[in-house]
């Protein structure tokens, strides 16, 4: 048993003062307000509960910041795709595994206690099959024990390289499945994650342009009642390709055709009309919205005072991870809206609110509906995912409650997290996870190779 005191706690019900919290077995088993600290209780000033990373390609971290030149046609989402399928056909196993550990490293210290794993690096080089199908899958949940952050699974299905059924680009021959290849995967995916505390699993066709609408029937009951998350509406071009295709967008497809409700998680979803944006959230489906991905890749901004007003449910992912972080993301999705309306605080509940607050709420509900999170928050039976921030930081110094969480996303930059707890176990202390230094030497080695 674990007890921790907090100064200041977010419970579900909001913020409240001398609040003391018992662990058992990586769960929390009370939250007690009001209560002075006990001899043997583990003292700290503010606490939140952790936020879930809903979208990540592990692998594309090992990357970052390799697309930046510009070639001699128009940069964009399909010519930056080049470099990383370039990337993506050189790592082994074990590069996607020390990539994994860094990038999950690094959430856990930017504030990110559980990550959707968007997985998509199937087969070998070549694209031959690994006697063991869940070989990549398992590399993954390696890195996730080792780093501790909660896992949620999301092998994707990925058959085609266009609407239409289009043959695979070469650069695809990693993803490739058909449909009983892909249960074969599922199945030993479900066996790579068994041993893995707090993991789930769910499924992601990749995409409507990857996957034909009798490939997306077959595999939806292979969630087994688990998420399903699939990329939407990226790009321009993806929404041409689509309405030729189809004469339908591909959220209107998506909506129209398949079965979308609480399970299902539309990743981006960036190109919507208004009238896709009102049925979207009537359906109680999650927006995954990647922030900082979509302004590297210049896809766009997602229409966000627009879908919260009609009541939809947003959570943020890290996506590319060419930059990781719980405030990054946030502050972002705000100031994008800020760029698109010419106003401040888009976001804010109303007059009066916390924008920084209306975000974390929102995230942090979102995030967990998409990764099939049934308790949440600093609440008994929910898993001990709990985030401490560094109050000695200069843009968190005497700010309290909604003010500091203000403080931290808008202002704060780096180390305004002292302390992460995962399962409720203690990983970054002083802002530091306890495998940063040994994660990083791997990842430099793997890298390094790979970029030769």
């Amino acid at each position: 048993m674990t007890r921790l005191h907090f100064a200041s706690a977010l419970l579900p019900s909001g913020w409240a003062n001398d609040v003391q919290v018992v662990i058992t077995v990586g769960v929390i088993a009370g939250v007690t307000p009001g209560v002075a600290p006990t001899a043997g209780d583990e003292r700290h000033e503010i606490a939140l509960p952790g936020l879930a990373s809903l979208h990540s390609h592990a692998f594309q971290r090992g990357m970052a910041g390799l697309a930046e030149q510009r070639g001699d046609s128009t940069d964009t989402f399909w010519t930056w795709r080049e470099t990383m399928y370039r990337f993506a056909l050189a790592m082994t196993p074990d590069d996607v595994a020390a990539v994994a550990t860094l990038l999950y490293v690094e959430m856990l210290e930017q504030g990110f206690t559980r990550v959707g794993e968007f997985h998509y690096l199937h087969h070998d080089r070549d694209g031959s099959h690994y006697a063991d199908s869940g070989e990549m899958a398992g590399h993954i949940a390696q890195a996730a024990e080792a780093s501790g952050i909660g896992l949620t699974l999301l092998p994707s299905f990925y058959a085609h390289g266009g609407f239409g059924g289009v043959a695979p680009h070469a650069g695809q021959r990693r993803f490739i499945c058909s449909v009983d290849q892909f249960a074969t995967l599922m199945s030993a995916s479900r066996k790579a994650i068994a041993q893995l505390p707090g993991a789930n699993i769910g499924i992601a066709p990749h995409s409507l342009r990857a996957v034909a609408p009798d490939e997306l029937a077959a595999i939806v009951p292979l969630a087994e009642g688990g998420p399903v998350h699939i990329h939407a509406a990226e790009q321009v071009k993806e929404v041409e390709d689509c309405l030729a295709w189809s004469g339908r967008r591909p959220v209107q497809w998506l909506l129209e055709q398949a079965p979308v409700d609480q399970r299902w998680c539309l990743i981006h979803a960036t190109h919507t009309t208004d009238e896709e944006v009102h049925a979207f959230a009537r359906t109680s489906a999650v927006a995954g919205l990647c922030p900082i991905t979509e302004a590297s890749l210049g896809d766009g901004i997602f229409p966000a005072r627009e879908f919260v007003g009609a009541g939809g449910a947003f959570g943020v992912g890290t996506d590319s991870n060419v930059l990781v972080g719980v405030a990054d993301e946030l502050r972002q999705l705000e100031y994008g809206q800020r760029l698109r309306h010419r106003e401040r605080n888009v976001l804010s509940a109303g007059a009066g609110r916390s924008t920084g607050r209306t975000l974390f709420d929102h995230a942090l509900a979102g995030g967990a509906q998409a990764l099939a999170q049934s308790t949440v928050g600093l609440a008994p039976g929910a898993r001990a995912d709990i985030v401490t921030l560094a109050t000695t930081h200069p843009s968190l110094a005497g700010r309290a409650r909604d003010a500091a969480i203000d403080g931290w996303i808008f202002a704060a930059g780096s180390g305004a997290i002292d302390c992460v707890w995962t399962g409720g176990n203690k990983v970054v202390e002083n802002g530091r996870h306890r495998l940063r230094q040994a994660a990083r030497e791997r990842f430099n080695a793997a890298v390094r190779r790979l970029v030769a």
